[in-house]
């Protein structure tokens, strides 16, 4: 990154809805930010972490002037403006002294890469996520989904639906259990800690070989299909890539071992939907928790919907009340970062888009 038009100072624009409350707290915890926005230029959240905000909201051509101008004149984006690659492309290309846009999405690599920007330009950019507040949460629901199908929730619910009582019968638990973490960034290290303290064996699939408390062994992402052969649950972290794409695919399911539970709190490209519902329909996956899809939201004619061994979740599993105030801490401390020439934390690498 280039230096700043005032070394001393970062003129920050929030381009995302934003209380003002947290606005003025990015200045309470970096004095040295100057902080701009017009609430009335952004549109309102319907619930926290709502980045877009209410898509009713439109601007006249003049409010939108206004927005541009604030943009324009800044040196770092709180958020991608609009959360649209069109409009970061247009906010880059006509503000040549912009240096750091920091993304409300901790896999916030989809949206710049579809901006399209010119290597040149990146290489002046900053761009960081907000990945970590979102990794506790995830990582519960990733608890939840494996809990659901060592369970045998489907079959409780039908049972109790039906008023049957059944004969007993022998639930999975955790402790005998080997989970594959796909992806150790901070989702996948909250979801290794959370299983390995429940006396799971945790195992991984990671592009760096790097070592996880919890995490016993890593394997290579060329050697998925070998890591989940030894699964009785599979939890994708990963985010959506070139190179994870559809990377639980074919091969990969065709090793499971037959009932494996599959949770996805990563993104839902890295997981093949159509190879997906083959393994559920014959029995190799036994139950899939899912919180995010290929396309969102979940086309109505996904087999998905209908299959009882499926649980479909919004893709609300990392909403969390306090998501809003740690990404405005976690920008806070970038910039103190960014200011002291230290490298800020969750730099997203330009070539891969993560």
């Amino acid at each position: 990154m280039t230096e700043l038009r005032d070394p001393e100072r970062m003129r920050v624009a929030v381009v995302t809805p934003l209380s003002e409350e947290l606005c003025e707290l990015l200045v309470a915890l970096e004095p040295r930010l100057d902080v701009v926005r017009d609430q009335s230029l952004l549109p309102p959240m319907r619930w926290p972490g709502d980045h877009e905000g209410d898509p009713s909201f439109t601007r006249s051509a003049t409010d939108q002037a206004r927005f541009d101008e604030l943009v324009d004149g800044a040196d770092a984006l709180y958020g991608i403006p609009d959360s649209d690659p069109a409009a970061l492309a247009r906010t880059v290309a006509a503000n040549p002294g912009l240096r750091w846009v920091h993304t409300m999405a901790a896999g916030g690599g989809g949206q710049v890469k579809a901006a399209g920007l010119d290597p040149e330009v990146l290489e002046r950019l900053v761009v960081t996520t907000s990945a970590g507040p979102h990794a506790h949460t995830l990582a519960e629901f990733a608890l939840l989904g494996v809990l659901a199908g060592a369970k045998d929730l489907p079959r409780l619910q039908a049972q109790q639906r039906d008023r049957v009582w059944s004969g007993r019968w022998v639930m999975r638990h955790l402790n005998a259990m080997t989970v594959v973490v796909v992806g150790l960034g901070s989702i996948g290290q909250a979801v290794a800690e959370r299983f390995a303290a429940l006396g799971t064996e945790v195992i991984a699939v990671n592009r760096s070989q790097k070592e996880v408390p919890g995490v016993s062994e890593v394997y290579p992402p060329e050697r998925i299909a070998d890591a989940m052969a030894r699964a009785d649950a599979v939890v994708n972290t990963a985010p959506g890539t070139e190179k994870t794409l559809r990377m639980i695919g074919k091969a990969a399911l065709a090793a499971v071992r037959p009932g494996t539970i599959v949770v996805n709190v990563g993104r839902g490209t890295v997981i093949d939907e159509q190879e997906l519902v083959a393994a559920l329909e014959d029995g190799r996956i036994g139950f899939a928790a899912l919180d995010v899809f290929a396309t969102e939201p979940l086309p109505a004619d996904s087999p998905l919907w209908a299959m009882d061994n499926v649980l479909v979740s919004p893709h609300t599993a990392a909403l969390d009340d306090a998501e809003d105030r740690l990404i405005a801490e976690l920008f806070a401390e970038n910039a103190t970062a960014l200011l002291d020439g230290r490298r800020p934390k969750n730099v997203m690498d330009t070539v891969d888009f993560y």
